[in-house]
C-alpha cells in the first residue's frame, strides 16, 4: 500500500509532530507499506530516504492565515499528480495541510486528517479559517483525533462530522525498554541522593521552562536538581511566532514569547549563584541540550517530570514520562487531564486557562504540589507503576501503529 504523509517538518527536525510521523512511518515501512513524506526542506537532511521512508522536500513556509513563502504551486501540483492509496494530513494551521484543503476533492486516494488540536480556534484572525474548516472536515474520508474531549474533536462534533475516530499519542517501547547503559545522573554530575526533577521541551517560551523555574525556586525542598532539557527553536519557527503575536496584537506576547536556551541558562545561573535560598537548600538548575538517547536516559533517571506548559494538544512527553517510569506533574493543557484519567500516571497542577485557550500554571499552588510529591516517594511510586502499566497496555507506538494499519486497510477496502 502506498501512503503519503504531509507534515510541516520531518527528520532531522525534532518536535512533537515529527516524532509522531517518524514513529508511525518507520513502523509501517516494516509492515511492508511504501511511505512517502511531503515536508519542508531541511539544511541538515542529506538523504532522500531515511530508515526506509521516502522524503519529498518543498521550499514552503507559512499557513493560510499568515500567508505563504516559497514554491506553493510546485507542492499543490505534486498533490494533484501523485497517485497514493491514502494521503494523511498531519496538523492544521501549517502549509502542508492548508495548501491541500481547498483541493482535497481533486487529490487521488483516500484522505485522512489528524488535526492535532486547532490551537488557533479561539483567535480572531482564524475565524474565517475555522468557518471553512467545518466544510473541509467533511471532505476527508476519516478524521483522527488524539483525544475524546479536546477542542478539535468538540469542534468537529458540533460541525456534524461523523467520519471521526480516536487514536491517541504514545511512546516507543523500543527506546524506553531497552538497556542502553546511559547514566544521565553521572553524565550531568547529579548526586544519586538528589531529587531529580526533569522538564523536556523546545525553548520557545511556551513549554513552561520559566514557570518550572519559578515553581522550583519557590518550592521548599532540599537537595534537588531541576534539569531543563531541550533544543532551541529553528529561526523560521521563531520568526513565524513573532509575526503571529505581533499581527494579532495579543497580550500573550509578554508571557508566551519565543526565547532560546540562552535565556534559561542565564536564569539557571541566577538560581544557582544569586538566589540564596537555593544555595542554602542545595538546589541546582541545569540547562542543556540532549540528543534522543539522552532524553530517554533523562526520563529513566528522573524522580519527577514537571511540565507546566502553556499550549499543547496531546503532549507526547507525558507518555514518554510514563514509558520511562517517572511520575509527572502537568498543567491542565491539551488533554493532559484525560491522559491522567486514562493512566493514573500523574497529577494535574492548579491551572488557569484563559479565553484564548492558553494554560497558565498557578505557581504558588504548584510549588506546594511539588513539595508534596517530593516528600512522598511511596505516592510517586504508585503513580509511576500505574502510568508504566498503562503505557505498556495501550500507549506504545507499536500498538498505535496497529490502529493506523487497520484504518488504512479498511479505507482502501471500501
Amino acid at each position: 500500500m502506498r501512503i503519503l504523509f504531509t507534515v510541516e517538518a520531518y527528520l532531522p527536525a525534532r518536535n512533537g509532530m515529527q516524532e509522531v510521523v517518524s514513529q508511525l512511518s518507520e513502523r509501517l515501512v516494516r509492515k511492508g507499506y511504501d511511505i512517502t513524506i511531503a515536508t519542508a526542506a531541511h539544511k541538515e537532511r542529506n538523504a532522500a530516504v531515511i530508515n526506509g521512508v521516502h522524503i519529498r522536500e518543498f521550499d514552503v513556509q507559512g499557513n493560510a492565515v499568515l500567508g505563504y513563502n516559497g514554491d506553493t504551486e510546485r507542492y499543490k501540483q505534486y498533490l494533484l499528480q501523485a497517485d497514493f492509496d491514502v494521503v494523511v494530513s498531519f496538523a492544521a494551521q501549517q502549509w502542508a495541510t492548508d495548501l491541500a484543503l481547498p483541493i482535497l476533492k481533486q487529490i487521488k486516494g483516500k484522505k485522512v486528517f489528524v488535526p492535532t488540536g486547532f490551537s488557533g480556534l479561539n483567535l480572531p484572525a482564524y475565524q474565517e479559517y475555522y468557518q471553512q474548516m467545518e466544510s473541509w472536515l467533511h471532505d476527508y474520508d476519516m478524521n483522527v483525533f488524539l483525544s475524546d474531549s479536546y477542542r478539535d474533536i468538540v469542534f468537529a462534533r458540533n460541525a456534524g462530522v461523523r467520519n471521526l475516530m480516536i487514536i491517541p499519542n504514545g511512546a516507543s517501547a523500543d527506546e524506553f525498554l531497552q538497556q542502553t547503559g546511559a547514566d544521565m545522573r553521572t553524565a550531568l554530575h547529579i548526586p544519586a541522593t538528589a531529587t531529580m526533577i526533569l522538564h523536556v521541551g523546545t525553548f520557545t517560551g511556551a513549554k513552561g521552562q520559566l514557570e518550572a523555574l519559578r515553581i522550583f525556586n519557590r518550592a521548599n525542598i532540599r537537595n534537588a536538581v531541576l534539569l531543563l532539557a531541550g533544543n532551541s527553536p529553528a529561526a523560521g519557527g521563531l520568526k513565524a511566532k513573532v509575526k503571529n503575536f505581533i499581527k494579532f496584537g495579543l497580550s500573550l506576547f509578554t508571557t508566551h514569547r519565543p526565547i532560546g536556551a540562552g535565556y534559561y541558562r542565564w536564569m539557571a545561573f541566577y538560581s544557582n549563584w544569586c538566589y540564596l535560598p537555593n544555595l542554602f537548600k542545595r538546589k541546582k538548575v541545569i540547562v542543556t541540550g540532549l540528543d534522543r538517547k539522552g532524553v530517554v536516559a533523562a526520563f529513566r533517571a528522573a524522580d519527577l517530570f514537571l511540565f507546566p506548559s502553556m499550549i499543547e494538544c496531546s503532549p507526547i512527553v507525558l507518555f514518554e514520562s510514563m514509558a520511562g517510569q517517572t511520575a509527572f506533574l502537568t498543567t491542565d493543557v491539551g488533554n493532559a487531564a484525560e491522559i491522567i484519567e486514562w493512566t493514573g500516571g500523574g497529577v494535574l497542577l492548579p491551572t488557569h486557562v484563559d479565553a484564548s485557550g492558553i494554560s497558565h500554571v498557578q505557581v504558588v499552588a504548584a510549588a506546594r504540589e511539588l513539595e508534596k510529591q517530593v516528600a512522598d516517594p511511596a505516592g510517586r511510586a504508585k503513580l509511576r507503576e500505574q502510568g508504566h502499566r498503562a503505557f505498556l497496555e495501550k500507549f506504545t507506538w507499536e500498538r498505535i501503529t496497529e490502529q493506523y494499519d487497520q484504518l488504512f486497510k479498511q479505507l482502501v477496502a471500501h
